[in-house]
């Protein structure tokens, strides 16, 4: 494995077959990073362990934090087809990043980055690595550490973002179960969008049920919210645990 760093240099002109609803649609690296600040992260391939529990799902919930900080995209590039990367996209309701399909992998390639997975069947994919790029020029690449596995240290979100902003803190990670139609639990959300603080909604009939609430809260009504590990409780108690922090 040779890896290459290009920090300095310009990403490589390639076109990404995209599909956007039933037409495709193909996708230049000027649409993606001409006059523009991107942040990229790549890798191994969409739906896998790492990926999808810790990689991408940090980089979507940090998304609003690199928009103030002046990034104008993220960009997930992964040697998958669209059709997978779109598959990929909606299972982990990731709007806030761009999909790119580098299908053939012209793009890994090109950022000397293409590696053989052949033991795991996956044949040629990206190694985990991150960069931001401005107006097309590679200003920073976090590259992972060439050693045995899938090493996930650098590439992170997290890592970016302090390099962009160094004096950023991460926000305690915010989660709220909430019901539909409920009016506490939109107070809830309201409280939470008021303090400008990201969070993820876990409904109730959809993405858990009541007895996932019962189990871990002790209490079978909505909304339940946990700040930073912590139980805070309902629509109240989030109220009062604001009022102090």
């Amino acid at each position: 494995m040779a890896l290459v760093d290009r920090t300095g240099q310009q990403v490589p002109s390639v076109v990404f077959h995209t599909r956007v609803g039933d037409s495709w649609k193909d996708v230049s690296t000027d649409d993606l990073f001409k006059g523009k600040k991107v942040v990229v992260f790549s890798l191994p391939g969409a739906f896998t362990p790492t990926c999808s529990s810790t990689h991408l799902p940090r980089y979507n919930e940090l998304a609003k934090a690199f928009k103030e900080n002046g990034v104008d995209s993220i960009l997930c590039v992964s040697v998958n087809d669209t059709f997978v990367m779109n598959a990929w996209a909606a299972d982990e309701e990731s709007d806030n990043i761009i999909m790119v399909p580098d299908g053939n992998a012209e793009f890994t390639e090109g950022m000397g980055m293409l590696v053989d997975k052949d033991s795991l069947g996956f044949g040629k994919r990206s190694w985990r690595y991150s960069m931001l790029v401005n107006d097309g020029k590679i200003e920073k690449m976090f590259i992972e550490p060439e050693k045995e596995g899938d090493p996930f240290e650098v590439s992170d979100a997290d890592t970016m973002l302090k390099y962009i902003a160094p004096n950023w803190k991460a926000q305690e990670s915010v989660a709220i179960f909430t019901k539909p139609g409920c009016q506490f639990c939109a107070q809830a959300k309201a409280a939470l969008d008021a303090k400008g603080l990201a969070y993820e909604e876990i409904v109730l009939g959809k993405d858990a049920s009541i007895v996932s609430v019962r189990a871990i809260t002790g209490k079978a009504t909505a909304p339940q919210v946990f700040i930073g590990g912590k139980y805070i409780g309902g629509s109240e108690d989030l109220e009062a645990y604001l009022a102090k922090n």
